[in-house]
């Protein structure tokens, strides 16, 4: 209790070793015998997600080099040791048409025009529940079509289970490949060092080790996103009643999604964490004892952890019927309670273990249907099909090319 909420960082506070402002025209040399260019996008100029596990994995390979493009508003999330490249600025296109490789997680919402050697891995970013592109209920005209341009650029798609599959290649018209490797970022919470990063977490968010954290990250509505005339969205739980109904044991850590960051406000009071900043929620998924979701994907990475869940429903009708849609019903497969009040929510929270072992058959459902990948193991299944697992593939690499396996193809 008492932690003090994030506050964001100030976007013109740019370090002047990592300047997303600094020229990337001809740093690399590119040639015959150059290193190979690999060009980062997460969540439009975040340090997060799959793009980031993949590049801790080869940050340090010989050969490479490594760009990403950051977002002025959250250039703070990046270390300093990493270089990158604002990605509204033109320098973005530059870096990006010089690329051997793009790792992105979301559509690289950037014109460039991608050149014959350049081969482009998209990642995507979750499990989809909710209907996503030419599958959804409605969009602003003209976006899907923009859209568009960039899945044509694609040559690999990552899927992380074989339920996602058919959905991913349906709502995008993706005729290329398909790679059903699980998620590279869902690797840290298997891996042996979750329980320090836990501990890490918790201690820079100001937890004390009794305190219950509880997560509430939903995911967005369309029609909300995108109301020119609504720069401030409200949310849709009443946090301080939550907290109030909580007691003081409890911390509430509110992750607004990352097209609503800045729009939606977090109430600043105790008890509450605005995490909405912290550059990579998979942090935030050990750091936390429960999350409390709506239909976002946030679940199924979250069920990997094996904690308890919780859905707080309140415009499912509306979401289901005019928003988006869903591929599948939420009610019957959720491993945890689904409430639409405050009251039913407050009641899943009371005791998260009862919540957990309420719901025990159903979650040990939903991990085999859409975990099943998620086995600490989906960075090294993604960098082995890239020609990138290993020093022995790597030194083959680049002895042959600057190029690696897949980006010859």
């Amino acid at each position: 209790m008492g932690a003090t909420p994030d506050s964001a960082p100030d976007p013109g506070r740019l370090s002047s070793t990592r300047d997303v402002r600094r020229p990337v025209h001809d740093p690399y040399h590119l040639g015959g015998d150059s290193a190979v260019r690999i060009v980062y996008n997460s969540f439009h100029g975040r340090f997060s997600d799959s793009p980031r596990a993949l590049f801790e994995r080869l940050e340090h390979v010989p050969g490479l080099e490594h760009v990403w493009l950051a977002d002025a508003a959250h250039v703070d999330g990046f270390p300093d040791t990493v270089r990158t490249v604002d990605i509204d600025s033109p320098t973005a296109r530059d870096t990006l048409e010089s690329s051997d490789l793009v790792i992105a997680n979301t559509h690289t919402e950037v014109e460039w025009d991608k050149g014959p050697a350049t081969r482009y891995l998209q990642t995507w970013h979750g499990t989809p529940m909710k209907r996503i592109h030419h599958d959804v209920l409605w969009a602003p005209p003209g976006r899907l079509a923009r859209l568009d341009r960039d899945v044509a650029k694609w040559d690999v798609l990552l899927s992380p289970n074989a339920i996602s599959t058919p959905l991913l290649r349906q709502a995008f018209r993706h005729d290329g490949e398909v790679w059903e490797t699980g998620y590279p970022r869902n690797d840290l919470l298997s891996d042996a060092d979750r329980h320090e990063r836990r501990r890490q977490t918790r201690d820079l968010l100001g937890l004390a080790p009794d305190t219950t954290a509880v997560l509430y990250a939903p995911t967005w509505r369309d029609d909300e996103c995108f109301d020119e005339q609504r720069p401030a969205v409200p949310m849709g739980l009443d946090v301080p009643a939550l907290v109030e109904s909580l007691g003081r044991d409890t911390t509430l850590l509110v992750r607004t999604h990352n097209l609503m960051t800045g729009r939606v406000t977090v109430p600043r009071m105790d008890g509450v964490v605005d995490v909405s900043w912290h550059p990579d929620i998979r942090d935030l998924y050990l750091a936390a004892d429960m999350l409390v979701t709506d239909y976002s994907s946030v679940m199924f990475d979250f069920a990997v952890t094996g904690k308890p869940m919780a859905f707080y429903t309140y415009d499912l009708d509306r979401f289901r019927d005019s928003i988006r849609g869903f591929y599948f019903d939420l009610e019957p497969i959720a491993p945890g309670p689904v409430v639409d009040t405050l009251e039913g929510l407050t009641q899943a929270l009371e005791d998260p273990t009862a919540t957990r072992e309420r719901h025990g058959d159903r979650y040990r459902a939903f991990q085999r249907d859409f975990c099943s990948l998620e086995d600490g193991a989906a960075t090294k299944r993604v960098l082995d099909r890239l020609g990138l697992g290993g020093p022995e593939q790597s030194a083959r690499t680049r002895r042959r090319s600057r190029t690696p396996e897949m980006l010859n193809r």
